[in-house]
């Protein structure tokens, strides 16, 4: 991992020699669920270069980990929290029983698919370090939802956190829609599972990191109803993304190794850091190149 330091330690130089800053970066964090711890060893590989984005966009559980960004956490803190709760069977069960007011049904929403409470989740799972409003975080971050009425993306930029969040994340048959600003809002990689245009004139690069996957199998096996519906999902995302990348893609845009694992694999949270772990690699590579770039041009 060395080997990169000084290649991008020499393009900073050669960008603060010109212009007298160093290239920005925005980093567009995609949908796709327990995939999602994914989007840590990218935030990881930057810091290893002494880069930080300077604005956020993300959809689903890349408006999550991008929030634990935007307020300032390293991803070292973000990939212990993440061990420690959602990657341990009894710290999940402690945390869900600690929200038990007035009754375990109340608290969640309710025990059928599709009508768990997601806000009340998040407020139990995710660390202290993120705040309750947009206006405490150090950066932009850009949430991305999906007006379930309205047929058309949301853009949360300010207000409650953790409604946005839980607006951005609420999957259809699993979670209750969220409603936000008198509109019923479902996960927003349902409409844009990479949001990496939001970012566009915000950075000098734009990343945009994608963990949507598709159905894995032989081909031969019939899959059951919610792997159909998790199934169709990730073929819907992944046309729409065909269809932005053809039009106006990032500078940067990258697939880590994830696609075997499910949407609700959190349990498997170790098993998807050490998946993903080449990414960073990838990452490196990706940015020293846009630097190599970015100084040509200057």
């Amino acid at each position: 991992m060395e080997r990169h330091a000084p290649m991008i330690d020499e393009h900073k130089a050669l960008a603060a020699a010109r212009t007298g800053t160093t290239p920005t970066i925005g980093l567009a964090l995609g949908a796709g669920g327990a995939r999602g711890f994914a989007h840590i060893q990218v935030l990881e590989a930057l810091e290893e270069l002494g880069l930080a984005p300077v604005a956020i966009a993300g959809a689903s559980i890349g408006a999550i980990i991008g929030a634990g960004a935007a307020a300032g956490m390293s991803a070292a803190e973000m990939r212990e929290h993440a061990l420690e709760t959602v990657g341990k069977r009894n710290a999940v069960v402690n945390r869900i029983w600690s929200l038990r007011p007035p009754s375990m049904k109340d608290a969640l929403g309710g025990f059928r698919l599709g009508q768990f409470n997601l806000e009340r989740i998040l407020r139990a799972f995710l660390p202290e370090r993120i705040p309750a409003d947009f206006s405490d975080l150090s950066m932009p971050l850009k949430v991305i939802a999906t007006d379930y009425y309205g047929h058309c993306e949301k853009l949360i930029e300010a207000g409650d956190l953790y409604q946005a969040l839980a607006a951005s994340a609420a999957i259809p048959a699993l979670f209750a829609p969220v409603n936000l600003d008198d509109r019923l809002m479902i996960d927003g990689g349902i409409f844009n599972p990479v949001p990496y245009e939001h970012l566009f004139g915000m950075a000098d690069i734009v990343i945009g990191i994608d963990i949507v996957g598709g159905p894995v199998g032989t081909g031969l096996e019939l899959p059951n109803r919610i792997e159909s519906l998790f199934g169709a999902s990730q073929l819907m995302m992944q046309s729409h993304l065909a269809l932005k990348l053809k039009l106006g893609p990032p500078a940067i845009f990258l697939r880590p190794p994830v696609n075997g694992f499910g949407v609700l694999d959190f349990l498997k949270a170790r098993q998807i850091f050490e998946v993903s772990e080449p990414v960073k690699d990838e990452v490196k590579r990706a940015v020293e190149a846009q630097f190599a770039l970015l100084s040509q041009r200057m």
